[in-house]
C-alpha cells in the first residue's frame, strides 16, 4: 500500500503528465519515426534510420519544445479551462504555477541543447519554434483565423525539421503534409466550438465567438471538402507510392461524411467533443497506417 506522500507524488506526476499531454507527445514521436522510415527516407536501411543520432536529437528537441508549449498554453488558459475543462484543470492544478514555469524553462533549455548536437541551424530553428509556441499562447490564439492557422502550422513544424534533415523534396510529401494540415485545422476549429463558453467569458475572439456557430460549421464543411483534394491525389496519382495505406484514405472519405453529418446535427458541447474525438482518432490511426505503405518494410530493410 502506498502512503499519503507517495500517493501525492503520483498524483502530481500524473498532473504534470496531463499538462504536457504526454500521450500526444508519444504519438508525435512515433509519427516522426514512421514518417522518416516510410516516407522521408524510404531508400535507407531501417537500422540506419532508427539509430540515426541526429534524428533522435531532433525528435527529442521537438518533444521538449512541444511539452514546453503545452505548459505555457496551460499557464495562460488556466482560468478559461476552469470553465471548459473543470476536471482536467483541477488535476492540472495539483502542480503549482511556479513548478510549471520552472519545467517550461527547463524543457526549452533541453530542446536547444538537443538541437545543438545537430547544428547551429537546428538551434536557430527550435529557438524560433519555441518563441512562436509562446507567442501563440500569449497572443495569437485570441484572434480568429490567425490563431487557428498558427496552431495548425505549429503542429506540423516538428515534421518539417525531419523533412529538412533528410532533404527529401518529393511532391508526395507535400500532399501528405497538406492532408495533415487540413485535418489539424479542422480539429482546431472544432476545439473552438467546444470551448466557446470559456472563450466568450474570457475575451478570446475565436471564430465561433466572433462569427457564430453556423458560420463555423460552414467553414468546417469547406475544410472537409478541401481535405478530399489531397486524399484523391494520394489514391490516384500516388497509388503505388502509398501501398496499402490507400485503405486508410478510403476510410477517411467515409469518416469525413460521418463528420459532416454529426457536425450539422451538433448543438452542444458533447456533440463537439464527439467531433473532436473523430478527428483525433483519424489523426492517430493515420499515424499507425503509415506502416501500410509497405507492410513488410521492417523485415526487408532492417539489415
Amino acid at each position: 500500500m502506498l502512503n499519503r506522500k507517495q500517493k501525492l507524488f503520483l498524483l502530481k506526476f500524473f498532473s504534470l503528465f496531463s499538462v504536457v499531454r504526454g500521450y500526444n507527445i508519444l504519438i508525435i514521436v512515433i509519427a516522426q519515426y514512421l514518417t522518416s522510415i516510410y516516407i522521408l527516407a524510404p531508400d535507407l536501411p531501417v537500422r540506419q534510420v532508427l539509430f540515426d543520432v541526429n534524428l533522435l536529437m531532433l525528435v527529442l528537441a521537438s518533444s521538449s519544445a512541444i511539452a514546453g508549449g503545452y505548459i505555457i498554453n496551460s499557464f495562460y488558459d488556466s482560468e478559461k479551462d476552469l470553465i471548459n475543462r473543470p476536471r482536467k484543470t483541477m488535476l492540472d492544478k495539483l502542480v503549482s504555477q511556479r513548478t510549471k514555469l520552472s519545467a517550461y524553462f527547463v524543457l526549452n533549455f533541453l530542446s536547444v541543447i538537443f538541437a545543438s548536437y545537430v547544428s547551429f541551424k537546428a538551434v536557430l530553428f527550435f529557438s524560433i519554434y519555441i518563441f512562436f509556441l509562446w507567442f501563440y499562447s500569449h497572443k495569437l490564439k485570441k484572434y480568429p483565423f490567425i490563431g487557428n492557422i498558427t496552431a495548425a502550422i505549429l503542429a506540423v513544424v516538428p515534421f518539417f525539421a525531419i523533412f529538412v534533415h533528410y532533404g527529401n523534396f518529393d511532391i508526395i510529401i507535400f500532399v501528405h503534409a497538406t492532408f495533415l494540415f487540413l485535418l489539424i485545422s479542422m480539429r482546431e476549429l472544432v476545439k473552438d466550438l467546444e470551448n466557446i463558453k470559456g472563450d466568450l467569458t474570457h475575451g478570446y475572439n475565436t471564430i465561433p465567438v466572433v462569427y457564430g456557430e453556423k458560420t463555423s460549421k460552414r467553414m468546417l464543411t469547406v475544410l472537409s471538402i478541401l481535405t478530399l483534394a489531397p486524399i484523391i491525389l494520394l489514391i490516384t496519382k500516388f497509388k503505388e507510392e502509398i501501398g496499402y495505406m490507400d485503405y486508410y484514405f478510403y476510410a477517411s472519405i467515409a469518416g469525413l461524411m460521418v463528420f459532416l453529418a454529426v457536425l450539422w446535427y451538433s448543438k452542444n458541447k458533447i456533440h463537439y467533443m464527439v467531433l473532436h474525438n473523430i478527428l483525433k482518432f483519424a489523426i492517430v490511426i493515420g499515424v499507425f497506417s503509415i506502416v501500410l505503405i509497405h507492410v513488410n518494410l521492417l523485415l526487408h530493410r532492417f539489415f
